[in-house]
């Protein structure tokens, strides 16, 4: 595995353990740095912990000593640590360097390296670009909030590997050096303002994807978002646009073919992803991959054959001609809209979880397609009360099991039955991943 190179400190805290704060306080070690950890809330006995004791690597919990700073020339900052944390602000008062793990990447892979962010659409968008590129036969590596750590990823590589990178605002934030040789930015919207408080701060957290691309590299941005499309006149590198509307430049789409600067790419109707923003996910890939020299048979591959990534509008199966498909991902009204403007099909929508406090009469718009509601949750009552608004039956229970029995005993032909919550899982589940599996389970013993 390989070691850091040209790392310009020689002393760094790691603020939060987890997974990336793990990740980046073993190489830093390995690396021949002097390295300690500190975590409020970490336990010391845990697995992560006594790892990091048999290294000889301090870990101290409990409370954030400013004492820990006095020698320090770099802090290494957990991506969901807020810069308000006290141990965060005293660094910076000191003019200590705060980074993220993402940054380490420059200091340890030599290939390219594709950088994909947005509010909506990221794991869709990486793993796309990850098959795409993996069908036309080149060596990739696949990283960051999609599931394994960036850095980690990056002691494995090789300088003919590319790596494929979805990244939070939470960790462009604590870019400095890292160079994005393609950067894909897909959307904005309302998002994580708890964290960054202002949405013009969110903004621009995004915005630092371009942060250090040079001429010879590609920025892909879409150009149907108003604030996106605006940064296309701050970057230096090649600006490719994709874009719903039919257009002769970067990747755009009609009713029958999807194009890259005019050239006919796929037959849209062959695409099996369905609605209107996995759309714009695959035009973004496409011109992610294109801008990389991928085959239009290598793109074609997955894009006839990608059922989407797991619990994100996935396509689970079908029984008597109705179609089922899990979205338990869609924790919030936004998300459950583009899933349901994604069918033509009546739709019998599976929805409700924890209560933040929030009316679903955002929602009512965008269920005109919706024959039945099937409600659980903390939130039941509210999105029965939606629905009697509209007149629309709907039906509570009390478990997924039951949400797809009376789903389906409701369906007919050509039904499709979609798990959508609009709330997050917390009240019944641990995550919305266990709510998703559970509805998987549940079509499957039907």
């Amino acid at each position: 595995m390989k070691h850091l190179k040209g790392f310009p400190y020689k002393k760094a805290l790691v603020v939060g353990l987890a997974k990336s704060g793990f990740a980046a306080a073993d190489l830093l070690h390995t690396s021949g740095i002097d390295v300690k950890v500190n975590d409020l809330n970490a336990d010391s006995t845990g697995e992560q912990a006594v790892k990091l004791a048999a290294a000889g690597i301090p870990l101290i919990t409990g409370s954030h000593p400013f004492e820990l700073l006095e020698d320090r020339e770099v802090v290494i900052k957990n991506p969901g640590i807020p810069y308000e944390n006290e141990m965060v602000m005293e660094a910076l008062r000191r003019n200590i360097p705060v980074i993220t793990e993402v940054e380490l990447v420059t200091y340890l892979h030599d290939g390219p390296i594709i950088g994909i962010t947005g509010s909506n659409g990221k794991t869709t968008t990486t793993t796309l670009v990850h098959r795409m590129l993996e069908e036309d036969r080149r060596n990739v590596r696949v990283a960051g909030n999609i599931g394994e750590v960036a850095c980690e990823v990056a002691r494995r590589t090789g300088p003919e590997d590319t790596m494929v990178i979805e990244l939070s605002s939470f960790q462009l934030l604590g870019i400095d050096k890292l160079r994005l040789h393609t950067a894909v930015w897909l959307n904005i919207f309302d998002s994580h303002l708890d964290y960054h408080k202002t949405r013009d701060n969110y903004i621009e957290a995004k915005s630092r994807i371009m942060k250090n691309q040079l001429e010879e590299d590609s920025f892909i941005f879409n150009n149907d978002d108003s604030i996106v499309s605006t940064f296309r006149e701050k970057s230096v590198a090649a600006a490719v646009p994709f874009t719903l509307e039919e257009n002769g430049r970067g990747a755009s789409a009609d009713e029958n073919h999807v194009y890259f600067d005019g050239e006919i790419v796929a037959e849209r109707k062959k695409i099996v992803l369905v609605g209107e923003h996995n759309l714009q996910n695959c035009l973004a890939a496409v011109a992610a991959c294109k801008s990389a020299g991928v085959t239009n048979e290598a793109i074609q591959a997955v894009l006839y054959s990608f059922q989407g990534v797991e619990h994100r509008l996935q396509y689970v199966e079908e029984k008597k001609k109705r179609y089922f498909y899990n979205d338990s991902k869609a924790t919030n009204i936004r998300a459950t809209r583009y899933a349901l403007e994604a069918f033509e099909n009546p739709v019998i929508l599976l929805a409700g979880g924890l209560d933040r406090g929030n009316s679903f009469d955002g929602l009512a718009p965008y269920l005109k397609n919706v024959k039945h509601l099937v409600v659980f949750g903390e939130t039941s009552a509210k999105l029965a009360e939606v629905a009697g608004q509209l007149d629309i039956p709907c039906t509570p229970v009390d478990s997924m099991e039951e949400a797809v029995a009376r789903a389906y005993r409701n369906s007919k032909e050509n039904d499709v039955i979609l798990l959508s919550p609009a709330c997050a899982s917390w009240d019944q589940y641990r995550t919305f991943e266990e709510r998703g599996n559970k509805f998987v389970e549940a079509v499957g013993n039907l």
